[in-house]
């Protein structure tokens, strides 16, 4: 019995994958594995690596963003922002460290300057339509 492995990204597939072993992924409460007869789950994903093994092959990686995996039955999803395959883990994980990390931390930075200038915008309108 095997799993049925499809990595979603925003404008597309990511990777599909039949015949699969065992997934372990990260998540906010650390690693979790999957194994064909797992009971059906929902995890939200961390940013990090992505390790899953097919029929008699060796361990494939990924790096991905933060997101969502959802097993049901046979079929596991995970719906990611962003994801980047590779054989070496070093690099993978400084992918992530690089990549995912310090995007999300401009991303946060930015959208908190959005919202002063946009409290800022709405004290003005509002104090112009007092006085």
């Amino acid at each position: 019995m095997f799993m049925h492995l499809k990595v979603l990204l925003p404008y597309g597939i990511f990777a599909d994958q039949h015949g699969v072993a065992r997934i372990v992924a990260e998540t906010r409460d650390g690693s979790c594995g999957l194994l064909p007869r797992r009971l059906d789950c929902v995890a939200a994903l961390v940013p990090g690596i992505l390790v899953y093994q097919c029929e008699s092959q060796p361990e494939s990686y990924l790096a991905v963003d933060e997101g969502v995996l959802v097993k049901t039955g046979q079929e596991v999803l995970i719906s990611v922002r962003r994801a980047v395959s590779g054989a070496d883990l070093v690099q993978l994980r400084a992918a992530v460290a690089q990549e995912f990390l310090v995007r999300d931390a401009e991303q946060k930075s930015l959208r908190s300057s959005l919202l002063k200038i946009e409290s800022s915008l709405i004290s003005r309108l509002a104090a112009l339509h007092r006085g």
